[in-house]
């Protein structure tokens, strides 16, 4: 009877791996794989030295076993015997010795054919809270390149220190050479300092008691909308909605709020714009700008002109990397390279939605319904929250499950630094209609040399999936310990008529419902 017991405990056992192994990958991944990528995961599984592991690899989706170990957001290391010229800029960058400006200046070569940065995106632009423990702050894209290699054999990459990668040239390269992922000059494992980006942790901000969040949202939750901006470009211009129960998702008839009803009954498109650049007017006359936010890593302003007066202001915000959450002690999901960003929708000058980026989706969220700083003589600003180590951008702080049950797998945001990303950014205007792959893209008047080869480049900012042969890889159920870096804000979807980057976009109108849901539901 003992014998039979264990026997059957350990069927039961072995029966439950097996249909974690069977049916785990499939809710965490719900899209069938193609053919190409079946074949490219046996080739993945073939990496593997052992006979053993690729067995376990292929028929109960347990993959380097013997790889798994614990993985500390930062390892020990020993103090530099001289870090004064460090420290130094640390205590400049603490006291606010160095400048801070929204942009960074350059020539007047070609100004008068470029763009400037309407006022309303900067007076919108967004505030990021950082994660309070974070260890990867955000990194400079120029700086990123200095660390990292293409992915080529090492007779293939013909330049020296002397011609190193940069973002005029990386696009380039990668079409010449055929290279299509950047692999980091060093073990990330090592925790270089590079990586964590200490130095770029923003400047503490000076106000940051004055929050404050105004859900706007009528008493069913919804919001009436008079014109179609949450569903606009070239080819499908802007129509007003005479009825407001026509809106997406059969929305129940909605009444206007009065307050919205007192400034906006009367006047048109043009006359709401006008009203509110002159109160922005006003307020900046007052305000002097301050080192408050501040960070050394640029952000990147990308500018998208949908037509009917629809302005789409993408922020994107890069990290060296990207530290994956763990479920049960162990760890899935890092990677180097991060881009995350938001993107503010405009008409006609007024901010109408929010879209916050969630790893491999996000949310969308009407303007009214997003938390605000500033106080009522201020311009209000849409504050974001930054989850530790992933990034992924949110609308309140706290737990964010997704995926898992039970909350296994969540991000975690709350109110740490708050990141400016207004004081220092890179900006263009980028046109989705361009039918080169090199063209469509162009710096601002404001920074008319900043170069923009980088941004038609198609390969990844990071390194490449790493193989079974590598002992720093595991595969557990179908999740990955290091999986292969992100593209770069062209394969964003710049383009799209929703809000969101998919064609499934449900504008959330109050942050109780947005809590209600995550990015994938």
């Amino acid at each position: 009877m003992y014998h039979l017991r264990r026997v059957t405990i350990a069927a039961v056992v072995l029966g439950f791996i097996i249909f974690l192994a069977t049916f785990l990958p499939k809710i965490l991944n719900p899209v069938p794989p193609s053919k190409e990528k079946q074949e490219a995961d046996q080739r993945w599984i073939n990496t593997s030295p052992h006979w053993l592991d690729r067995q376990a690899c292929r028929w109960v989706g347990l993959c380097g076993l013997l790889h798994l170990k614990s993985d500390p957001p930062a390892k020990p290391k020993p103090k530099p015997k001289d870090d004064g010229g460090e420290l130094r800029l640390e205590l400049r960058h603490i006291l606010g010795e160095e400048p801070a400006t929204p942009i960074r200046r350059g020539s007047s070569k070609n100004k008068r054919q470029l763009r400037e940065i309407p006022d309303y995106v900067l007076n919108y632009a967004p505030l990021v809270h950082l994660y309070s423990q974070e260890f990867f702050w955000p990194s400079d894209i120029a700086d990123h390149l200095k660390h990292v290699v293409p992915d080529l054999d090492g007779d293939a990459w013909p330049l020296n220190e002397s011609q190193p990668l940069t973002l005029s040239n990386l696009n380039d390269l990668s079409t010449e050479l055929g290279f299509v992922h950047l692999n980091s000059k060093d073990d990330v494992e090592s925790r270089p300092r590079w990586l964590h980006s200490r130095r770029n942790k923003p400047v503490t901000f000076g106000n940051e008691d004055e929050l404050e969040h105004e859900d706007s949202s009528g008493p069913d939750g919804s919001f009436a909308e008079d014109t179609t901006w949450f569903d606009v470009d070239r080819d499908h211009p802007l129509h007003r909605i005479s009825d407001p129960r026509k809106l997406p998702g059969g929305m129940p008839k909605m009444q206007r709020l009065a307050r919205r009803s007192r400034l906006f009954r009367p006047q048109g498109q043009e006359q709401q714009r006008l009203m509110f650049q002159s109160a922005h007017d006003e307020v900046n006359a007052k305000n002097k700008p301050d080192q408050s936010g501040y960070s050394r890593a640029p952000a990147t302003l990308i500018l998208v002109d949908k037509g009917s007066g629809i302005i789409d202001a993408f922020w994107f915000f890069f990290y060296a990397y990207n530290l994956g959450q763990t479920v049960l002690g162990t760890r899935y999901g890092n990677h180097v390279g991060d881009w995350e960003h938001c993107m503010i929708r405009f008409e006609s000058g007024i901010p109408r939605a929010v879209f916050f980026s969630e790893h491999e989706g996000g949310q969308a969220y009407a303007w009214h319904a997003v938390e605000k700083h500033g106080n009522e003589t201020q311009i209000q600003r849409p504050v974001i929250y930054s989850a530790v180590g992933s990034h992924a951008m949110y609308a309140t702080p706290g737990n964010h499950p997704y995926v898992l049950p039970f909350k296994m797998l969540k991000d975690v945001t709350d109110r740490g630094p708050l990141w400016d990303p207004s004081k220092n950014l890179r900006g263009y205007w980028y046109d989705y209609t361009a039918t080169k792959d090199d063209e469509g893209l162009e710096p601002v008047k404001e920074n008319p040399d900043e170069p923009t080869n980088w941004f038609h480049y198609k390969g990844t900012w990071g390194d490449k999936l790493y193989g079974l042969d590598d002992a720093r890889q595991w595969r557990l159920f179908g999740q990955y310990h290091y999986v292969t870096g992100p593209q770069g804000p062209k394969f964003k979807n710049l383009g799209r008529e929703k809000v969101c980057q998919t064609w499934r976009c449900r504008i959330i109108h109050s942050i109780a419902e947005g809590k209600k849901g995550s990015w994938h539901s």
